[in-house]
């Protein structure tokens, strides 16, 4: 029982092995561990993140940083708030070096940003919500409807959390959990060469 409650923060590559790394290394999983039934613990979503230096990497001078939030319900109780972040883009043949845009057209973007995103949280569940954002690439679905607008680049769900969960039901919870406990990970070895230590000029072991 100790256990139950606890939030464990894991990779998207380190738990999806079949993708490539450099595409989901930078997305940050939080599982939250709803039962324990002897040496198992059963986790569900509890939120995704992008690393610091992902973010960071986008930041740029001479552009526009647009962002939109929004609170959607899934069709199983779940009230699930999506951050999007996006930056301007040089429009085609641009001599300018800056690419601001204009605060209605960051307004007319973040609409865009809340549309799209309402439609992908309130479609289905919370199993296909996390689905669709792990698989499915929003960023560029967004990019395409903003184009007119804006031209716009490196758009992204930055960031979702669980604010509400619905009465906790074990057997919703196990409908996620049908690998019977295998585990499927690849087994990690050890390939760093053991040097020996050799004294330094004056040095000590």
């Amino acid at each position: 029982d100790g256990l139950k409650g606890r939030i464990i923060e894991l990779s998207l590559a380190d738990l999806n092995l079949q993708v490539n790394e450099d595409f989901m290394g930078f997305r940050k999983i939080k599982l939250c561990i709803e039962d324990v039934q002897g040496f198992n613990c059963l986790l569900n979503f509890h939120g995704m993140d992008m690393t610091r230096d992902k973010l960071c990497s986008l930041i740029q001078k001479k552009q526009s940083i647009i962002e939109g939030n929004v609170d959607v319900r899934t069709t199983d109780g779940y009230i699930v708030r999506m951050f999007c972040i996006a930056f301007t883009d040089k429009q085609k043949e641009q001599a300018k070096a800056t690419c601001y845009c204009t605060m209605a057209q960051s307004r007319a973007i973040r609409l865009k940003m809340v549309a799209r995103m309402s439609e992908l949280g309130s479609k289905g569940d919370l199993k296909t919500l996390v689905k669709e954002l792990i698989t499915s690439d929003t960023g560029k679905q967004i990019e395409k409807d903003a184009n007119f607008i804006f031209p716009i680049k490196d758009c992204y769900i930055r960031k979702v959390k669980v604010l509400k969960k619905p009465k906790f039901d074990i057997t919703a919870l196990m409908e996620w959990h049908t690998d019977d406990g295998v585990d499927v990970g690849a087994v990690v070895t050890d390939t760093t060469e053991e040097t020996p230590l050799v004294a330094g000029s004056g040095g000590r072991l």
